[in-house]
């Protein structure tokens, strides 16, 4: 009887207990527990799995450095295959953690899947607001809201900078439409300041080819480009790598960070100067403790939420003195503006090429 009222209790659980149909990987005196699912790039892609990292950190108290809970509360596992998706999830389910958290739009389908497969089960997904089932909480956000403020702070750094026609460039991981909402905010931004401006844009098929992007901002910063925005995870973190290879010997080319402030991965001197301009803040980290307050509060269902500029959700960095104080007192305004809505910003390519003097060769796709 003692082993039986065990099993069946909602309060009472323990990794000895006999008979349960689940072996629970963490121990329930802790709280709130949670593991978060991520892509090849794992947790140090200095990004969108970083920041979601960061996230479960704050609402644990700890940091980056110190995670002394990891383990008893909340972990990670990454999943080095998309075949491994459906796997990690199943197995984080077993396991009986309070949320599992899937990082990305690659995991939809397999979370689809999962979730409604085990209805009792709280999840999360990042980046998608289309998934059925019920028990899905799905975080989306306004890149193209951050995106376009950094468009307009590349286009008043070239004018600053007295740069005759000046190019800018846009480098994607994995096409799609969230991805299409950094490239199109991205561009209106600029063409608000340099209504004639040139843009060009490549993707990378990939979240973790680095190399390839490496070679395209060579390529472009050769060719005249002055600043490139990346969105295409750790495959950004080339372009970065690029603009610091290039500031370091005197060339005046930027790169923009994404995701997370990546100010310190473009440090090239030992005075800290960055070839990091700004970085569009993805505050992904603002999503999960908003999930994981909603479990420990009884709170949590199913539903989709927008993270935009207005809820703190996206931002830009302005950490690099580059940013000078007439930028970002023209930042300022703009972030306004958008807030109470005296600029509308299409979040789609198809609204985007309606826009006069936007361009209609770009790589974007809204599918």
């Amino acid at each position: 009887m003692r082993k039986m009222f065990i099993c069946v209790s909602l309060v009472i659980v323990s990794l000895f207990a006999v008979g349960c149909k689940k072996k629970t990987a963490v121990g329930m005196d802790a709280g709130v527990t949670v593991r978060l699912l991520t892509d090849a790039t794992g947790i140090d892609d200095k990004s969108f799995n970083a920041a979601a990292w960061r996230g479960i950190l704050e609402f644990y108290g700890d940091t980056w450095d110190n995670p002394t809970q990891r383990g008893k509360t909340y972990d990670f596992i990454t999943a080095q295959t998309q075949d491994m998706y459906i796997p990690n999830l199943r197995q984080a389910t077993d396991e009986d953690y309070n949320l599992i958290i899937a990082t990305g739009f690659t995991w939809s389908e397999a979370l689809e899947k999962v979730a409604s497969e085990n209805p009792n089960q709280k999840y999360m997904i990042v980046d998608v607001d289309w998934l059925r089932p019920k028990n899905v909480m799905q975080a989306i956000y306004a890149e193209h809201e951050g995106s376009y403020l950094v468009g307009v702070a590349a286009a008043l750094k070239a004018l600053e900078d007295g740069i005759a026609n000046p190019r800018f460039g846009f480098i994607g991981g994995v096409p799609g439409a969230t991805i299409t909402k950094f490239e199109v905010g991205y561009v209106q931004g600029i063409l608000s300041v340099i209504p004639n401006a040139q843009i060009v844009d490549y993707y990378v098929n990939s979240w973790g080819e680095p190399a390839l992007a490496k070679t395209q901002a060579k390529n472009w910063y050769d060719s005249g480009v002055y600043v490139i925005y990346s969105a295409a995870g750790g495959s950004g973190n080339g372009t970065i790598a690029q603009a610091k290879e290039y500031r370091a010997s005197g060339k005046n080319v930027w790169a923009i960070g994404v995701d997370s402030d990546q100010h310190e991965e473009g440090v090239f001197n030992d005075k800290g100067d960055s070839a990091v301009l700004t970085s569009m803040l993805k505050k992904v980290e603002s999503s999960l403790v908003y999930a994981l307050n909603a479990v420990k509060n009884n709170s949590f269902k199913g539903e989709v939420i927008t993270f935009d500029l207005k809820a703190d959700g996206v931002g830009y960095s302005t950490v690099n003195p580059a940013m000078s104080r007439s930028i970002n007192n023209k930042l300022d305004t703009v972030k306004k503006q958008i807030i109470n809505g005296e600029i509308k910003i299409a979040p789609t390519l198809s609204a985007a090429v309606r826009i006069p003097g936007f361009p209609k060769n770009l790589r974007a796709i809204d599918d």
